[in-house]
Order: C-alpha cells, then structure tokens, then sequence
C-alpha cells in the first residue's frame, strides 16, 4: 500500500495570536508560515508524489502551493474530512483563556470523551480522518500501484490522530504525540499494518525517496519486517 507523507500547515497568525482557530476563515499563514512552506519543495526534492490531498483550511492550501509550483501537473485535491475539527464555540478564542475552561483537562486527559460545544467529538473527529486516509490509500494503490507516495497537508490533532491510529494507540494517549508547523510525518501502510517513518521532522527528507527494489527481495527478510533493512524514525517535537 501507499507512502503517505503528512505535512501540517505552515506557521499561521492563529499560532502566533495564541488563538484556538478551528475552522474559522481567514486564518493565513504568517511570515515565518510562509518561509516553511516555501522550504518544503527543496525538503521533498526526493520525493515522487503522485498526487497532493489538503484540507479545505486557506492555511493547508498555502502551505502546498510551492510544491504545487514546484511541480507542474502534480493534482491537487480538496478533502472535508481532513480538516481541523470543529472547536464549536471554542474557535476563535485565546487559549490562555480555554485553559481555565473544565473541559479542557478533559481534551487533554481523556480525550476519547471529549466534545466541543456546538462543534464535534475528538473520537468523530478522528474516525472521519482515518476513514479519508484509508480511501485514499484504497484510490492511490489502485491508480498508481502500492509503492506510490502522496502528500496529504493538514491540521495539528488531525495528524496526531492518525499517528495514533497508526500506532495502534488510544486516542487518550495521543496527546503525548507532537508535530511542528510544517513538519513531516510519513506512515508507510501494508496489508498488515503501518510502519511510521516520520514523526514532526522539519529536516532532510532524503530517505524517503522511492525504494529500490531486489530482485526475489521480501518483507519478511528484513530485519524491520517493513522490507527496508534500514527503517528509519525520525523525531521532533511542536505545537499541537
């Protein structure tokens, strides 16, 4: 199955305001946001991806936009259900001030239980992202065979949720998981489970170019068991 390269949006004014922005228009990428993102087609110089997939979110589409003008003729989709989950009431509001709010230890500790008044649950929120990389997978795989790699640009929890998933962790366990602005988490999926090659990386990208295969070569010979002898993680650390 396919390589699937996640990048959270560039730096955005939200993030330096301190602002909870959900999905709440208008939200941009600041000069710094900017910078990452005209950084990241040089990052994925390696990289072969067949096709692009971002969320609805101003700030997802302006962190693409070098690749795309990096890469003429690379498609670029629009997907609903990767984009930021819906804080509801919250969004908008400083975080300074939702820390004082009861349910915010909830979102922390517990996050499984926790609903965003007039917005959504954190457990739909992840269903509905680990639902659209699936079919993705699914639609990647079968135009473009299983070693294809695409890129996907999203938000903070969204991608953390799909590491989760990846890692076969609780969600109540996913805050423990942090990315960067414009850092890149790569999952390799199989037949049988997913591998995470990346996790917030905001170096080289390098060893994620496309694998060269050996002949008579297979999974289970390696020393990883993801047919790769030299399986990497990366690490890093960011705002959710």
């Amino acid at each position: 199955m396919p390589t699937l390269i996640l990048v959270r949006h560039g730096r955005s004014t939200a993030n330096t305001a301190g602002v909870l922005a959900g999905r709440t228009p208008g939200v941009l990428l600041d000069e710094r946001g900017a910078a990452q993102a005209a950084a990241l087609p040089g990052r994925l110089s390696a990289v072969v991806p067949v096709l692009a997939v971002s969320s609805p979110l101003e700030r997802c589409k302006q962190t693409l936009q070098p690749l795309l003008d990096a890469r003429p003729g690379l498609p670029l989709h629009t997907e609903d259900r990767i984009s930021e989950c819906d804080y509801g009431h919250w969004s908008g509001r400083k975080l300074a001030e939702l820390a004082d709010e009861p349910l915010m230890s909830v979102v922390q500790q517990h996050p499984s239980a926790a609903a965003f008044p007039g917005g959504e649950s954190m457990r739909a929120m992840q269903a509905r992202a680990v639902d659209a990389v699936r079919d993705w997978n699914e639609r990647v795989e079968a135009e473009h065979g299983e070693d294809a790699t695409y890129v996907m640009c999203s938000h903070g929890d969204i991608i953390k949720s799909l590491v989760a998933d990846a890692l076969g962790m609780h969600l109540d366990l996913f805050q423990r998981i942090h990315v960067d602005p414009c850092s890149v988490t790569a999952i390799r999926y199989t037949r049988l489970r997913p591998f995470l090659l990346r996790l917030g990386d905001t170096g080289d990208l390098d060893s994620l170019a496309p694998r060269e295969h050996a002949v008579g070569a297979d999974a289970a010979a390696s020393p990883t068991g993801d047919g790769s002898a030299d399986a990497t993680v990366g690490g890093g650390a960011g705002a959710p």
